[in-house]
C-alpha cells in the first residue's frame, strides 16, 4: 500500500505532459490535484498507518488473508480510482487531439499505459465495493504490466523518432468517452454489487465485473480508430448507396471548426486538423505564400515540426516553379508519379511516413488568380487512392479555406489599422510631455539672465538641462522605431561581425555578462544598421528580464539553407498568454517603462530580410530567441 501511495501523482503528472506542446499550461492549471495526488496517499500513510486495515479473514479455499480496508485504506484506494479516471481522459484528450502520423506514433504508447491504468481502476474499484484487499487481484495488475510494457515497446519501434508536439484544448471534461464509460461501468458494477449482496454472495462476481470492463474498452477502441472508422464509412457508403462523404456533416463540421479562428496560425492548424480528420489521412501540411509572391513558408502540419519544416522549405526558384504551376492548374492534383519540378518539389516540402502505398495529393488555394497557399496531404489510412469526390470535396474545401485566409488577414489588417490609430492618440500624450519638457527649459531659460550668477541656479539649470534633453532623446528615439513601412539595402555581410560590433556598445558587468559564439557562416545580403538594433533589441530585453546575475549567451550557426543567431538568457521568461498573443505586436510590453516597440521593429527588420524569428520561454527559466536568415542559394 505504500507503494501505490506513491503511484497516482507520478502517473497524472505522466498523463498531462506526454506528447504535449503545450504541457505547461495544463501543468499550471492542474497543480493543486496534482499536489493533492501526491500528498493525499502519502499522507494516509505516514500519519494514518494505523487505519490502513482494521484485520484480516481468511478468503475461500483458505488462502490467500482478505485485508479490510479501515477509512485511511478507503481513502487511499478511493484517490487511486479518481486519479485512474483522470489520468483514462488526459490520455483520451491527447489521442483525440493528435492528428495523422501524430496520433500514430503515439497510439500504442497511450494504449499500453491505458491498459495498465483500467485495470488498477477495476482492481480499485473491487476494494472499494467489498472494503476489502484481495492479494489475488495482483496477478490481473502483473498481467497489465506485461501487456503494457509489449505495446509500449510496439510503439517505441513503430515510431522511430520522439518528435511530438500535440495541443489539447483546456476543456479536459469536453466531450469525454472516458467519463461516460467509466460512469456505465461504475453503475452497473455498482448496482450489481447491491444484487449479489443481496442473494448471498457470487464468488465469481469479480470476474463478471472484469469482463464488463473489458467489453466497454473493446467498444472504446473501436470507436477511436481510423482503420475502424473508415471501414465502416466506405461499408455504409457501399452497401446503402450513400455517397463517401456526408456533405452535410462534413461542412457544418467544418465551418464550426473554422469560423471562429481569428488568428492565422490557429486558422491553419484547424484547417490542417479538420482535412486530416474528414480524408483519414495521417500527414497533412499547410503552406502560405509570402505576400512578395516568392516563397512559400511553413504554416502548420500533423506531421512536421518547425524546425523540421524549415529544413523542408524550398528555395526561391523551386517555389517559382510550384507557384506557376499552380496559377495555371488550380484543381487538387495527385502529383506522387509526376515527373515536373514542381512535383519533386513537392514531394520534398512533405516526406511521406509510409512509402508502400502512399499517394499525395496537392490543394492551391486561389483567389483571383494568386496562389495564396498550399495544402499537401498523404499517407492516408491503408492506402486508400483519393477518388473522384475526395478530390471534389478538396476543391469546395480549397475555395472555402481561400475565402476564410482572406477574412483572417482583413481582421488582421482591420487589428493593425485600429493599432495604428491607437498610436495616433499616444502619440499625442507624447507631444504633451515634450511640450512639457520644452516649457520647462523655455522658464529656465527665462530665469537664466537674472540668476546666472548664482552658482546654485546654474547647478540645477545644467541638471534640469541635461534631464530634460535625455527625456526628449528617448521619446524621439523610441517613436521614430515605429514605422508602417521598412526599407532596407541590403549588402554583403558577415553576420559574425554585424553582432560582434552590436554587442561593443554594451560595456561589461558583473550584473549582466554576455558570451559571445560565432559559428562558421557565410556571407550573406543584409543591411547592417537594421540588424544591429535587431542584436541589441534582444540583447536589451534579456538585460530587463533578467535579475543579477543575468546571462546572455549569443550564437550563429548554420542549418539548412539558413543563418540561425541563438539569443539565450537566464531571465524571468514570457507568460505563456503574452508569448502566443502579444509579444510581436505594437504597444504590448510586459515592462514598466517599455512603449511596446522593440520586438515589433525587429520582427519587422527580420521579415524584411526574408528571414524569421522564433521564441521558446520557460517562466522563472529564461527565453530563446531564434532568427533564421536565409543563405545566398549558392552557399
Amino acid at each position: 500500500m505504500t507503494a501505490v501511495a506513491l503511484v497516482p501523482g507520478f502517473w497524472l503528472l505522466f498523463s498531462l505532459t506526454y506528447a504535449r506542446g503545450n504541457a505547461r499550461e495544463f501543468l499550471r492549471k492542474w497543480r493543486y490535484g496534482l499536489g493533492l495526488a501526491f500528498l493525499l496517499p502519502l499522507g494516509c500513510i505516514i500519519f494514518y498507518r494505523t487505519d490502513l486495515v482494521t484485520s484480516s479473514e481468511a478468503a475461500s479455499g483458505g488462502y490467500p488473508l482478505l485485508f479490510r480496508l479501515g477509512t485511511a485504506g478507503t481513502i487511499l484506494y478511493l484517490t487511486q480510482l479518481i486519479v485512474a479516471v483522470l489520468v483514462l481522459v488526459n490520455l483520451e484528450h491527447t489521442f483525440r487531439a493528435a492528428v495523422g502520423t501524430v496520433r500514430w506514433r503515439i497510439k500504442f504508447i497511450l494504449m499500453g499505459v491505458g491498459v495498465l491504468i483500467l485495470v488498477r481502476l477495476f482492481t480499485a474499484s473491487q476494494s472499494l465495493l467489498f472494503r476489502i484487499v484481495d492479494p489475488r487481484l495482483d496477478i490481473l495488475n502483473s498481467i497489465a504490466l506485461v501487456v503494457a510494457g509489449l505495446l509500449i515497446l510496439r510503439s517505441l519501434l513503430r515510431a522511430g523518432h520522439f518528435t511530438l508536439d500535440v495541443h489539447p484544448s483546456q476543456s479536459v471534461l469536453q466531450g469525454s468517452v472516458t467519463i461516460l464509460l467509466v460512469g456505465i461501468y461504475l453503475l452497473i458494477v455498482g448496482v450489481l454489487a447491491k444484487v449479489v449482496a443481496l442473494l448471498g454472495g457470487d464468488s465469481a462476481f469479480a470476474i463478471k465485473a472484469l469482463v464488463v470492463l473489458v467489453m466497454l474498452v473493446l467498444l472504446a477502441v473501436l470507436l477511436q480508430s481510423d482503420r475502424v472508422r473508415l471501414y465502416l464509412r466506405r461499408f455504409v457508403s457501399r452497401h446503402f448507396q450513400r455517397p463517401i462523404h456526408d456533405y452535410r456533416t462534413v461542412w457544418r463540421k467544418f465551418t464550426e471548426g473554422t469560423a471562429s479562428r481569428v488568428e492565422q496560425t490557429e486558422y491553419c492548424r484547424a484547417v490542417v486538423r479538420l482535412t486530416a480528420d474528414i480524408f483519414q489521412a495521417l500527414s497533412v501540411s499547410f503552406w502560405m505564400v509570402d505576400d512578395g509572391r516568392e516563397e512559400i513558408t511553413f504554416a502548420a502540419s500533423s506531421s512536421l515540426t518547425d524546425r523540421q519544416a524549415i529544413s523542408l522549405q524550398p528555395n526561391k526558384e523551386a517555389t517559382a516553379n510550384v507557384l506557376r504551376h499552380m496559377r495555371h492548374h488550380p484543381e487538387p492534383v495527385e502529383f506522387e508519379t509526376r515527373n515536373e519540378d514542381w512535383a519533386a518539389t513537392l514531394r520534398n516540402c512533405h516526406p511521406v511516413e509510409f512509402h508502400k502505398g502512399s499517394t499525395r495529393v496537392c490543394v492551391p488555394i486561389v483567389h483571383a488568380g494568386e496562389v495564396l497557399a498550399i495544402i499537401i496531404l498523404g499517407d492516408r489510412v491503408s492506402g486508400v487512392a483519393f477518388t473522384e469526390q475526395d478530390i471534389d470535396l478538396l476543391k469546395s474545401i480549397g475555395d472555402q479555406v481561400a475565402s476564410g485566409l482572406l477574412n483572417v488577414r482583413l481582421s488582421q489588417r482591420l487589428l493593425q489599422a485600429r493599432e495604428h490609430e491607437a498610436f495616433q492618440t499616444m502619440a499625442a500624450f507624447f507631444v504633451h510631455d515634450l511640450k512639457n519638457a520644452a516649457s520647462t527649459l523655455n522658464l529656465m531659460l527665462q530665469n537664466l539672465p537674472d540668476h546666472f550668477d548664482d552658482p546654485a541656479f546654474r547647478e540645477d539649470a545644467l541638471r534640469g538641462v541635461g534631464k530634460s534633453v535625455n527625456h526628449i532623446n528617448h521619446l524621439i528615439s523610441r517613436l521614430s522605431q515605429l514605422r508602417s513601412e521598412l526599407k532596407i539595402t541590403p549588402v554583403d555581410s558577415d553576420l559574425n561581425a554585424v553582432v560582434a560590433e552590436a554587442l561593443a556598445a554594451f560595456a561589461p558587468t558583473k550584473d549582466f555578462v554576455i558570451e559571445s559564439h560565432a559559428g562558421a557562416l557565410p556571407r550573406l545580403p543584409m543591411d547592417r544598421e537594421q540588424f544591429a538594433k535587431v542584436v541589441t533589441n534582444l540583447v536589451l530585453n534579456a538585460r530587463d528580464a533578467c535579475a543579477s546575475p543575468g546571462r546572455l549567451r549569443l550564437s550563429t550557426n548554420r542549418t539548412g539553407a539558413w543563418a540561425v543567431l541563438e539569443s539565450t538568457d537566464n531571465g524571468r521568461g514570457i507568460p505563456p498568454e503574452f508569448l502566443a498573443r502579444s509579444l510581436f505586436r505594437p504597444f504590448q510590453t510586459t515592462k514598466n517603462n517599455g512603449i511596446g516597440i522593440g520586438m515589433f521593429q525587429s520582427k519587422m527588420i527580420i521579415e524584411a530580410h526574408g528571414g524569421r524569428i522564433t521564441v521558446e520561454s520557460i517562466v522563472g527559466k529564461g527565453t530563446t530567441f531564434r532568427v533564421f536568415l536565409p543563405l545566398p542559394s549558392s552557399s
